[in-house]
């Protein structure tokens, strides 16, 4: 950036230049080719629905916690709140149940009308992880690879392909935040137009006009935690990194105290947008509950006047409130055995898959002894990449400050550190559900960086000159580049054509290891997808798919 002259002058106002140069920082994106990168974005949501919506009717009964969620979202199509006698204390919030039910009422209270729903949001997800992806890395490819990656994501498969809860946490918390995003994009593009016509921000920024997309966001994260509690973590992470990048902004933007602005212009507004329309919207999904005259602990507060502020609240409100002290005793409290428990730790290698259908008595694999069980696990090779991947985005944003690799960072935290307070407590590899998309940006950053052209590439010399020195020239022509690009490589060999266009050798070497990972993760995704989907396999060819004890 060039140096701004300063006059002396009485006031205190400094001359400015009319334009300026735009820091990078304060640019937007705008993708080269807008058309492509929408095909491509659709391209990998059509491989994500087909593997999503293939067979969502098998199997035709209710499996894993189906037996919940799938009945108590017939209850809420009958009531309004869920109203199972047998297990009136419900501890988790509604909303998922009710997505739930709107399917089955569109395609019939059975397999696919409960797992419609599901499915629908963990196609959407690999949408949103694309479009966010090539917003925050700038890249079509590295956009279409992340979307690829969680298309090919076994817990993100299989929790698409069952009516539980979880995936809808996924796709909430993935779009609150890409929502959040477009709102720091559209924050420096504000500030990048002001810069550029040489307004001074030295001192402090004027009022930026309203900041709908942040808004959108934080609604998107409240309805998150509607549809699981566990949702909270990622709200606070995602409110904080919303007002750190605010803080950002405002440095790139030259203004002097960036933390004054931001108390300033970033607080007040977000008090609303992530605060207050989040816990609107969270609310706002119990709505069938404040109506029903018989669900669960609805006048609590009848009876129970309280003291102090709590005595203000509606009796309603009272009794919501009660309710949730409840929950949360049950969740904080919940340390029953199960066959699948798995500890935090385990969750990072796989340690302890969940079984969520094994039925006895298969037959029909042309085998003495038949197999049919659906279990959720990652892809492993896909997955064991993972930890390299964060250890790396640790160590880049230690040393350059890299808003993306902070971004993985915190949302790990956010996903999984937070389970570490308690590790007594029953937990399930599935709890890793709604992280998936953001562990999916650090195995691409990591990729991405692999890809890039780096300072220490040595190009290998030319053995020897090529003899038609014109098939080595530029050409108007892109045709004519290609045609040149052949003969030069008839020419001079293709170890001088990498040499003569400045290609290193160990740019080829990490693309090499780079396609090969990819190849591998694809062929492990089709090698564990009986597992993923319940197709049968003779007890041999399941075995041999059983890498650990704990796997079975």
């Amino acid at each position: 950036m060039t140096a701004v002259p300063v006059l002396a002058a009485r006031s205190e106002s400094r001359a400015v230049p009319a334009t300026r140069q735009v820091p990078a920082a304060l640019t937007r994106w705008r993708p080269d080719a807008p058309l492509r990168s929408w095909l491509w974005a659709l391209a990998v949501t059509a491989l994500a629905a087909g593997t999503r919506f293939w067979a969502l009717g098998f199997p035709e009964s209710k499996s894993f916690d189906e037996l919940y969620y799938a009945t108590e979202a017939q209850e809420m199509l009958r009531y309004g709140y869920e109203d199972n006698r047998d297990y009136m204390f419900i501890v988790h919030p509604p909303l998922g149940k009710w997505l739930i039910a709107i399917t089955s009422a569109i395609f019939g209270n059975d397999a696919v009308g409960w797992r419609a729903a599901p499915a629908v949001a963990g196609v959407v997800s690999v949408l949103i992880l694309v479009r966010l992806a090539q917003r925050m890395l700038r890249s079509t490819l590295l956009g279409v690879l992340a979307g690829t990656l969680l298309a090919l994501d076994g817990i993100s498969l299989v929790m698409s392909r069952v009516a539980l809860l979880d995936i809808f946490l996924q796709t909430f918390i993935l779009a609150g935040f890409a929502a959040l995003v477009i709102d720091r994009d559209q924050l420096r593009g504000r500030l990048g137009d002001l810069y550029a016509a040489g307004v001074d921000l030295s001192r402090g920024v004027p009022s930026l006009g309203p900041r709908p997309w942040r808004l959108i966001g934080g609604v998107l994260l409240g309805l998150a935690f509607g549809v699981k509690w566990s949702a909270l973590s990622f709200w606070g992470a995602f409110a904080v990194l919303s007002l750190v990048w605010d803080r950002g902004a405002w440095k790139s933007a030259g203004v002097e105290h960036p933390w004054l602005a931001v108390l300033k212009r970033s607080l007040p507004a977000a008090v609303f947008s992530l605060g207050l329309a989040p816990l609107a919207a969270y609310f706002l999904t119990w709505t069938g509950w404040f109506v029903g005259e018989n669900s669960w602990n609805r006048h609590w507060g009848d009876i129970h006047s309280g003291t102090g502020l709590f005595a203000l609240l509606p009796s309603g409100f009272r009794s919501l409130l009660d309710y949730h002290h409840q929950a949360y005793l049950f969740h904080s409290h919940l340390y029953d055995p199960h066959a699948y428990k798995a500890n935090p730790w385990s969750w990072l290698v796989l340690g302890r898959p969940t079984s969520f259908y094994a039925p006895s008595g298969v037959t029909g694999c042309g085998s003495t002894s038949c197999t049919r069980e659906i279990l959720l696990i990652g892809t492993p090779i896909e997955y064991w990449a993972i930890i390299p991947a964060l250890l790396w985005c640790l160590w880049q944003w230690a040393t350059t400050r890299d808003w993306r690799a902070g971004t993985v960072l915190m949302a790990f935290l956010a996903g999984w550190g937070v389970w570490l307070q308690n590790t007594r407590r029953t937990g399930f590899l599935f709890y890793m559900t709604p992280l998936m998309p953001f562990l999916m940006l650090a195995l691409t950053l990591a990729v991405g960086a692999m890809l890039s052209r780096s300072p220490g590439d040595t190009v290998p010399e030319p053995a020897s000159t090529p003899t038609h020195g014109a098939a080595l020239n530029g050409f108007d022509d892109p045709a004519e580049n290609r045609d040149a690009d052949r003969d030069a490589v008839r020419t001079v060999g293709l170890r001088e054509w990498i040499a003569l266009h400045g290609i290193s050798m160990s740019l080829l070497l990490r693309a090499a290891v780079v396609s090969l990972w990819l190849g591998a993760v694809a062929a492990d995704f089709v090698w564990m997808w009986p597992l993923f989907t319940g197709g049968m396999l003779t007890n041999h060819d399941w075995q041999l798919r059983m890498w650990f004890p704990g796997w079975i």
